[in-house]
C-alpha cells in the first residue's frame, strides 16, 4: 500500500531524520540511528505514514478512522496538521507568477439564500491567480475592491506580465502592471485563441468539487483547505505522496 520513497522508513530500513542505512532495533520497540544518534518509535511511524497515505488519496477522516479503526478526532486532527504543512511548506516556496495569467475570484461555502457571484452574502471570497503552463496562487480576501485585488496582483505578479480578466470593473486599472486583455461573456469571441479565463475558471470547478465532499467547512479553517488545493494543483505532475511525506512527516518529528 505503502509508495516506494517511504517503504524504506516505514519497513525499518533507513533513519526517518537523516535518510542513512544502519538502524539498532532496542527492546522497547523503538529504532536508534547509528549515524545520528536519534531514537523514534516505529509503530507511531508506521501509523503515521497510513494516516498521511489516506490523506494523499483524498479519503475522508471518518472513512480512514474507520478503515484505521482509530478516533475520528485523531484522524481529523493529523489532517489538519498536514495542511498547517502544506501551507508552511507553500509560503516558503513562493514566488512571484508571471508570464499569461488569468485572474478570477470565486465564492466558497455552503449553499445559502441570497445573491450568488460578486456580492454573495457570508461567503468566502477567493482571488485566484493562474499562470498558464504554471501554478495557481490563492488568497482570501475581505471583498473585490479595486484595492484589494489591486494589491494582491501588486504583491504577487511580475511587472509586464500579460493579464487576462473579464470585464469586472475592479481590474479597470490592471494596465499598470502588464498588458490587460479583457474578456466579455457575452460576445462570440469568448474563449477564442488565447483570450479566455478557462485554466483559472476550470481550476475553481477542480477546488469546489473536493472541498463538496467534507460537507461543511468552518469558516476559519477554509485557509488550510484552500491551500491544499492549491498545493494539490501546483505539483499535479510530480509524486504528491513523496513530497507530503517530507514535508509532514520528515521535517515535523
Amino acid at each position: 500500500m505503502i509508495k516506494g520513497f517511504a517503504r524504506k522508513y516505514f519497513e525499518g530500513k533507513c533513519c526517518i531524520y537523516c535518510g542513512k542505512y544502519g538502524l539498532l532495533r532496542l527492546k522497547d520497540g523503538r529504532l536508534k540511528c547509528k549515524n545520528c544518534y536519534k531514537y523514534y518509535s516505529i509503530k507511531k511511524l508506521k501509523t503515521d505514514i497510513q494516516i498521511l497515505y489516506y490523506f494523499y488519496l483524498e479519503i475522508s477522516g471518518r472513512k480512514t478512522a474507520r478503515e484505521m479503526n482509530l478516533n475520528y478526532k485523531t484522524i481529523q486532527s493529523r489532517f489538519m496538521n498536514f495542511r498547517k504543512c502544506i501551507k508552511n511548506y507553500s509560503d516558503n516556496q513562493a514566488r512571484k507568477l508571471n508570464g499569461k495569467l488569468e485572474l478570477d475570484e470565486s465564492y466558497f461555502g455552503g449553499k445559502r439564500k441570497g445573491n450568488r457571484g460578486r456580492g454573495a452574502f457570508n461567503k468566502t471570497i477567493v482571488f485566484g491567480i493562474l499562470e498558464r503552463k504554471g501554478k495557481i496562487y490563492l488568497k482570501i480576501v475581505e471583498n473585490v475592491s479595486k484595492e484589494n485585488l489591486m494589491k494582491a496582483i501588486e504583491n504577487k505578479t511580475k511587472k509586464g506580465s500579460v493579464f487576462y480578466t473579464d470585464g469586472f470593473k475592479s481590474y479597470n486599472s490592471l494596465s499598470q502592471f502588464g498588458k490587460h486583455n479583457i474578456i466579455k461573456h457575452s460576445e462570440d469571441e469568448f474563449a477564442k485563441g488565447h483570450n479566455h479565463i478557462n485554466g483559472i475558471e476550470g481550476f475553481w470547478s477542480y477546488a469546489k468539487e473536493r472541498l463538496h465532499k467534507y460537507h461543511g467547512i468552518k469558516k476559519n479553517n477554509y485557509p488550510l483547505y484552500l491551500k491544499e488545493m492549491e498545493f494539490r494543483y501546483n505539483f499535479r505532475n510530480e509524486n504528491i505522496f513523496n513530497l507530503l511525506f517530507d514535508i509532514c512527516i520528515r521535517r515535523s518529528i
